[in-house]
C-alpha cells in the first residue's frame, strides 16, 4: 500500500538509525563521555530575580489542577531595548484565569532595566493594557523607523504594539490585522519572506478551540494519562492552521497563508516557531514544532510561496520515525558545519530532539549519539548559548508537568521539573553538565517560555524563565570569562532589524556562524545581537555579514571583548569594548 511520504520517511529513518547505533555503542563503551577529561569549564548560574525586581507572579489558569488545554501552555518572553538607552528591557506576556473575578485582571509585565541592576515594571505607562490569555512574544520593526515594535500572541485576537519611542500603541486594527475571534495565536516570529526590506509576520495556531465543546477531565479516552483523569488535549481536538501576513509597506498586512502554501499542510497543533535559512539558499524558512502531529519545515521557494517538507527533510519525527508532542524550538549550528542545526522540546516520557543539519535538505535526529539520552522531562523554553565562551554553542532546556495533579498520584513524574544544561564538547555531542552549571540549575521550576540577551552589559547572555502561577527567573552566569564578541545589526537596504542577516567570524583557527532570527525558544523572543565565544583567541581574524539585500559586509583584524555595531552599506562599524572584560 502506498503512504505519502513513506519514502522519505525512511530514508531519513535509515540515517537516524546509523547515528542512534553509533550512539548506543558509544554510550555502552562510555566514550561518549570523552570530552570530560579536559578540564571543565566553571559555568555558575545564579537565580537574582527577586534582588533585581522581577517579583511579579505569573498567572495562567488554576494553581492546582488545569480543567482545560487553555491552561496548561502558559507564557513567553522577549528580550529587547524597547526605550532606545542602550540597555536590554524583558518583556513577559501573562494569562489569567478561567474563573477570573475583580476590577483589575492581571496585565503583561515590561520590565524596564534601569542599567544598574534593577528593573521596574512600567508596562501600563508603556501602554501594554491588554488582558486575557497571552502565549507568545516576538520583536522586529515592521515599520523601520528605528524601534523595535513587539507582537503578543492570545487566544483571541493577537495584539500588535508599535513603539512609539519608548511607549506603544496598539495597532492591530491600523495593521489590518484581525481584531475578533477566538483563534488561538501560539508562536510566532517576524521574517522578510520575500525580501523587500519589510518584515512580515507568521503566527502559528495551537487549537481550534471552543471552551463549549470541549469535554471535561476524564469524560472521553483522551482525557486520561497514565489512568489519571485530566484536561482533554490536545488530540481529540480539532486541529488549526498557520497564517502568513505579508507587510504591504504602508504599515498595513495582508494575509497570504493561502497563496503562499502555508495552508497546504492542512492543521496541525503548532507551538514553537523559528525562521531561518535552514538550507543556504538566501531565503529564510520556517520551522514549527508541533504538538501530537508531524512537525512542520516550510522551506521558501523564493517565488512567494513555501513548500512543506518536513517529512521529506526528516525533521518531523523522531529517529525511529514515530510521532512527537513537539513544544519549544533552538536554532544553531551547534557542529560547526555550516548549516543551521534544530533542538525541539517534547513532552515527559520523551527525550529532546536534535535534528542535524546535514546538508541544507535533510536532517538527522542525533539526540541519542549526541548525548542527550539522559532526561526525558516535559519540555518547553530552548535555547542554544556559550556559556563557557568556547566557541561553541550549548544548550539549556526549560522544563515542567503540564499536570499539577501528578504531585498527587504515583505516575513517576513531577509537576516541578529541574532546568538542564547540555555542554557543547565540540565534537558533535553534548554532556549534561547541570549539576555543575550553578545554584539556578539546582531549583526545580514550572517553567514555560525561555529568553535569552544581556542584561547587564558584558556581553554575555543571561536567561530569563517564565514559570507558571510563579515569578520568573533571571539566571546570571557569574563564571570567569574567556574572549568574546558581540555583534548587532542595523539594516538600510534590508529590514531594520537585520533579521535574516548571516554573520560568519574567523577567530582561533576556527569560523563560527549565526543568524539574526526573530522569536523561536518556546513562545519567546531572544535579543537580536549575536554573541561569539572566542576562547583565548585575542582578535578576530575576519568577519563577515551577508545582509539579506544580498550586500556583503566584510571587516578584518578586530580586538575580542568588544561589541560592534553594524550598519549595512557602511565601510566601517562602532566598538566598543564589553563592561567589565579584559580589553
Amino acid at each position: 500500500m502506498f503512504v505519502p511520504g513513506f519514502d522519505s520517511r525512511l530514508s531519513s529513518w535509515m540515517r537516524a538509525s546509523r547515528h542512534v547505533a553509533l550512539g548506543m555503542l558509544l554510550l555502552g563503551t562510555g566514550l561518549v563521555m570523552a570530552g570530560q577529561d579536559a578540564p571543565p569549564p566553571v559555568i555558575s548560574f545564579h537565580d537574582i530575580a527577586a534582588s533585581t525586581g522581577l517579583t511579579v507572579p505569573n498567572t495562567f489558569g488554576k494553581r492546582e489542577r488545569k480543567d482545560y488545554v487553555l491552561e496548561t501552555t502558559g507564557n513567553g518572553a522577549a528580550i529587547f531595548d524597547f526605550d532606545g538607552d542602550g540597555w536590554n528591557d524583558i518583556f513577559i506576556s501573562n494569562g489569567t484565569t478561567l474563573d477570573a473575578t475583580g476590577p483589575s485582571p492581571p496585565l503583561s509585565q515590561l520590565y524596564r532595566n534601569d542599567g544598574k541592576g534593577h528593573f521596574t515594571d512600567v508596562a501600563p505607562e508603556a501602554g501594554l493594557t491588554r488582558t486575557g490569555w497571552g502565549q507568545a512574544a516576538c520583536v522586529g520593526d515592521y515599520d523601520n523607523d528605528g524601534r523595535p515594535d513587539l507582537l503578543v500572541t492570545y487566544y483571541g485576537p493577537n495584539v500588535l504594539y508599535r513603539n512609539r519611542g519608548g511607549t506603544f500603541k496598539d495597532a492591530t486594527a491600523e495593521a489590518n490585522l484581525p481584531t475578533t475571534g477566538r483563534r488561538w495565536g501560539s508562536g510566532c516570529t517576524f521574517l522578510d519572506f520575500d525580501k523587500d526590506g519589510y518584515l512580515d509576520i507568521f503566527i502559528a495556531n495551537y487549537v481550534d478551540l471552543d471552551l463549549q465543546k470541549t469535554p471535561k477531565r476524564g469524560e472521553t479516552p483522551d482525557c486520561f494519562w497514565k489512568g489519571l483523569p485530566v484536561m482533554c488535549g490536545p488530540s481529540g481536538l480539532p486541529k488549526a492552521s498557520n497564517v502568513l501576513y505579508r507587510n504591504k509597506r504602508d504599515g498595513t498586512f495582508e494575509d497570504v497563508s493561502e497563496a503562499a502554501g502555508i495552508l497546504k499542510p492542512r492543521g496541525r497543533y503548532g507551538l514553537g516557531v523559528a525562521s531561518a535559512d535552514f538550507d543556504n539558499d538566501g531565503w529564510p524558512d520556517i520551522y514549527v514544532a508541533c504538538d501530537m502531529t508531524p512537525s512542520l519545515l516550510y522551506r521558501n521557494r523564493g517565488d512567494g510561496t513555501f513548500e512543506e517538507r518536513g517529512v521529506a527533510a526528516g525533521a518531523a519525527y523522531n529517529y525511529d520515525g514515530r510521532m512527537q508532542a513537539g513544544m519549544g524550538v533552538a536554532v544553531a549550528d551547534y557542529d560547526g558545519n555550516g548549516f543551521l542545526d534544530i533542538a525541539k522540546t517534547n513532552f515527559s516520557g520523551d527525550l529532546p530532539s536534535l535534528y542535524s543539519n546535514e546538508d541544507g535538505r535533510f536532517f538527522s535526529d542525533v539526540s541519542l549519539p549526541a548525548g542527550l539520552g539522559k532526561h526525558q522531562l516535559l519540555g518547553w523554553g530552548a535555547a542554544f548559548l556559550d556559556a563557557d565562551e568556547d566557541g561553541w554553542p550549548d544548550l539549556v532546556l526549560a522544563n515542567g508537568h503540564v499536570y499539577p495533579e501528578v504531585d498527587e498520584a504515583p505516575v513517576g513524574d513531577r509537576h516541578l521539573q529541574k532546568t538542564l544544561f547540555y555542554r557543547n564538547l565540540g565534537n558533535g555531542k553534548f554532556v549534561d553538565h547541570t549539576a555543575q552549571a550553578g545554584p539556578a540549575f539546582e531549583q526545580l521550576r514550572p517553567a514555560r517560555g525561555l529568553a535569552t540577551g544581556d542584561l547587564d552589559g558584558d556581553g554575555r547572555p543571561e536567561i530569563v524563565i517564565v514559570n507558571m502561577n510563579e515569578r520568573p527567573s533571571l539566571l546570571r552566569n557569574e563564571g570567569p570569562h574567556q574572549a568574546a564578541v558581540v555583534v548587532r545589526l542595523i539594516g538600510t537596504r534590508s529590514n531594520r532589524s537585520g533579521v535574516g542577516a548571516r554573520v560568519t567570524i574567523e577567530a582561533g583557527g576556527r569560523r563560527q556562524m549565526q543568524e539574526v532570527m526573530s522569536g523561536g525558544s518556546y513562545y519567546s523572543h531572544h535579543d537580536f545581537a549575536l554573541h561569539f565565544g572566542l576562547g583565548q583567541a585575542s582578535a578576530i581574524d575576519s568577519l563577515e555579514v551577508r545582509w539579506p539585500s544580498g550586500l556583503v559586509s566584510k571587516f578584518r583584524e578586530l580586538p575580542a571583548n568588544h561589541a560592534f555595531v553594524i550598519t549595512e552599506a557602511k565601510a566601517s562599524l562602532e566598538q566598543k569594548p564589553l563592561h567589565g572584560r579584559r580589553k
